[in-house]
């Protein structure tokens, strides 16, 4: 009986069907057997015998059980009418059994038998998977092209052929047709699939997304659905788009959440922004975006020249610990994309050492605001994101961008501009308490500024708040008042270059959080936001 029990252990393992082998282990009193195997296929056919009765019953159940979780267990049973784990029965003896489950792999369901689910289909095999391929192209599903052992399935339509498929909560579903992939993804919707990926464009993702809806799939069904499905490697052969599929499904299966490839249907992605700059301006409106829900992404300077430090979350690259809290959210140095995605997926804002803005392509955001105010168009345009805008002037709305935010002070602060530019830059700082000009301090000559003071503190009228240079060139203050703003110690500026500025309103200023025109400023963005992230669906 023993060398059935193995011998149909070699065939199965053989054809990677999958089975378990119970084994006694341990007994005690009258036990009908001591030394015993028990082969159960997921069919629940047995070979050999581990004593029979109710307790040979009890362990092909929960083997049967073992084989679906792909777990192994441990059984305990005893002959007795009562008591724990009592068989009713009268022997008076007790058995401890394992059940060892084998050749219970992954299920990956391979919807479409194309160039591409044919590349994924030898990788997943290569890595474990036990592969399904449903068309309804019968000529497709020809072995040759698949691994040995894949299960290959046809019907007259698409639908015909993934009804005939076993489909769990596990399993996981690419979908990948020339022509069929909404009938299929209606039929998989309704089915217990937890993980779907769908290969498809944006434009088909929104008609995808509309018929499902039409045909009762709630919106959060479908947004369960991953497509792009893959990770962004920029894969472009059957092959390299292989590899980034199995990425991301081996992450799935590792419970680790992958880095999507571009846009998924999945509502939270929406809600990705980047903003090109991390200023005390950039970072009110990475306060508002982020306090209405959205992801925030900073791209600024390795070495920021921001003066309004303290309430800059651009710091969070030049600190010691990397980050910088404002207001109760916190801004962390990123070193990649894929660590910037996890910090805002902990819902903090990243801030990224990038000035050209090369991450944007891995990053995909839904909206891109230009918060840079340097006066003209560092190179912003409108293809970077679904939604555009800049601050300030340099930009045309409707051209460039599709907004742009005034940040002139005075009656327009925040206004949204469709068609058109803001207005230029005048070169003169905005009135605060009757000092203009005066207020701002530049460096007197090219040079390391070494400050002598720090933000909050206050200053008398011809005081030296810092020094600049070889020979520590004196920057004096022209008006007393409250230090508002002082660039970073050892950063090398250029001669009348802006470094820091001092509020005449003194004491009374609050210089610990965002300023009011940061505020104002934000508004309009969050308005410009939420109008045409509606218009774009």
């Amino acid at each position: 009986m023993t060398n059935n029990v193995f011998s149909r252990a070699a065939e199965l393992s053989d054809s990677h069907t999958p089975f378990a082998i119970a084994s006694i282990i341990e007994t005690s009193g009258s036990a009908p057997r001591h030394n015993a195997q028990l082969l159960v296929e997921d069919s629940g056919q047995t070979f050999g015998t581990v004593g029979g009765g109710m307790v040979e019953r009890h362990v092909i159940e929960e083997a049967i059980a073992a084989i679906k979780t792909g777990q192994s267990r441990m059984v305990d049973a005893s002959m007795s009418r009562s008591g724990k784990n009592a068989m009713g029965m009268d022997c008076g003896g007790a058995m401890k059994v394992f059940i060892d489950v084998h050749n219970v792999k992954p299920q990956l369901l391979l919807i479409g038998a194309g160039h591409v689910n044919q590349a994924v289909a030898h990788l997943a095999a290569r890595l474990g998977f036990a592969i399904t391929v449903a068309d309804s192209w019968k000529p497709n599903l020809t072995a040759e092209r698949f691994p040995k052992f894949t299960r290959l399935v046809d019907g007259d339509t698409i639908s015909e052929a993934i009804v005939k498929t076993t489909i769990t909560p596990d399993t996981q579903v690419v979908i990948a047709t020339n022509h069929e992939d909404t009938q299929a993804l209606m039929t998989v919707l309704k089915t217990e699939a937890r993980h779907i990926g769908q290969l498809a464009s944006r434009k088909k993702v929104k008609t995808l997304k509309a018929k499902a809806l039409e045909s009762g799939i709630s919106p959060e069904r479908f947004n369960e659905v991953r497509t792009p499905v893959g990770l962004d490697l920029g894969a472009e052969t059957p092959e390299e788009i292989a590899v980034s599929i199995m990425s991301e499904i081996l992450a799935i299966s590792r419970h680790k959440k992958p880095v999507p490839m571009g846009d998924t249907v999945a509502e939270g992605l929406k809600k990705r922004v980047v903003i090109r700059g991390a200023g005390d301006l950039a970072t009110g409106v990475a306060l508002k975006l982020h306090n209405s829900g959205y992801n925030v992404i900073m791209l600024e300077l390795p070495e920021p020249t921001v003066i309004r430090t303290n309430i800059a979350f651009a710091q969070a690259l030049v600190n010691d610990d990397k980050m910088i809290t404002i207001e109760g959210v916190t801004g962390r140095k990123a070193r990649s994309v894929a660590d910037a995605l996890k910090i805002t997926e902990q819902r903090n804002i990243a801030v990224m050492a990038d000035p050209e803005a090369a991450s944007l392509r891995q990053l995909k955001p839904a909206i891109m605001v230009d918060a840079i105010l340097a006066k003209r168009n560092l190179g912003t345009h409108r293809e970077m994101a679904p939604v555009t805008l800049a601050l300030g002037p340099g930009f045309s709305a409707g051209k460039d961008v599709d907004a742009v935010i005034e940040t002139c002070r005075g009656h327009d602060l925040g206004r949204i501009i469709y068609s058109g530019e803001a207005k230029a830059n005048t070169g003169t700082p905005g009135v605060i308490g009757g000092y203009g000009t005066e207020r701002v301090l530049r460096s007197p000559c090219a040079g390391v500024v070494t400050p002598l003071v720090k933000i909050g503190d206050l200053v008398c009228e011809g005081q030296t708040v810092a020094t600049v240079g070889e020979y520590a060139e004196p920057v004096i203050t022209q008006i007393s008042g409250k230090v508002r703003g002082m660039i970073n110690p050892g950063l090398k500026v250029s001669e009348h270059f802006k470094i820091g500025d001092v509020d005449p309103r003194g004491a009374s200023v609050d210089h610990s959080t965002t300023t009011d025109k940061a505020r104002a400023i934000a508004g309009g963005v969050l308005e410009v936001v939420l109008r045409l992230s509606k218009q774009n669906g």
